[in-house]
């Protein structure tokens, strides 16, 4: 995997041509369980969003749940990632996953925007984000059980050659590319759209980054931007 690998379709800037990405391709780090470390940011994360919620839905969650209703998605039903996790911490409290997934699910809910970690050695091929032909497969799980479904035809879908990776945009994300405590090399998506400034898009790409070298000092970490914001590549 490699950044020029990361595309978005053009079917999918025309219905959002304020999306755009942070890419952060990692390598050589060494996941495991939930620390104290990441437990305390997801707690400072779960605070943040309650001191919040008072004010009613983020603006950055209402864009996102207007997105997914443009290409047909009930947002109420299957919210965004950065819905879900916000609802989660206000109601209940964040799950502790593993370190890898605690980091980025902390800083999805402290800077409000969906945050995505994938196996970046279980890609095949590129990674695109693309509006669903309806055929492609999907391997999650139903009822306890492996299941391959099909996302919506016009869904908004991450994919590569060999299925979708993340249905509904950032809602769900598939079995096969998913962090593990054995992932070394990981690809973190952060997605925002309009009025989330784009300045608040790379604080949280830069906070990520930061904590990942602190962990990691030796992690080789490579950046790019698509979509609203310059595609050009840069060394971290």
């Amino acid at each position: 995997m490699t950044l020029d690998q990361v595309l978005v379709d053009e079917a999918v800037r025309r219905l959002r041509p304020d999306f755009s990405a942070v890419v952060l391709l990692v390598s050589g780090v060494h996941n495991q369980p939930t620390t104290p470390e990441s437990d305390r940011w997801l707690a400072e994360a779960e605070a943040a969003a309650r001191a919040a919620a008072s004010g009613g839905p983020h603006p950055h969650v209402r864009a996102w749940q207007e997105a997914y209703r443009a290409f047909g998605a009930k947002p109420q039903r299957t919210p965004s990632s950065v819905d879900a996790l916000w609802q989660r911490a206000v109601k209940g409290g964040l799950p502790r996953v593993n370190w890898l997934v605690d980091l980025y699910n902390a800083v999805s809910v402290a800077c409000v925007l969906p945050v995505g970690g994938e196996d970046a050695a279980r890609f095949v091929g590129s990674l695109r984000l693309i509006r669903a032909s309806g055929q492609e497969p999907f391997d999650t799980i139903k009822e306890g059980q492996p299941f391959v479904e099909r996302p919506e035809p016009g869904e908004v879908v991450w994919a590569d050659d060999a299925g979708v990776t993340c249905r509904r945009w950032n809602w769900r994300q598939g079995r096969r590319t998913r962090l593990t405590e054995q992932s070394t090399e990981v690809l973190f998506l952060l997605e925002r759209l309009e009025p989330l400034p784009l300045a608040t898009l790379d604080e949280a790409a830069a906070q990520l980054a930061d904590r990942l070298h602190r962990r990691f000092p030796d992690a080789a970490i490579e950046r790019c931007t698509l979509g609203a914001m310059s595609a050009a590549h840069e060394g971290a």
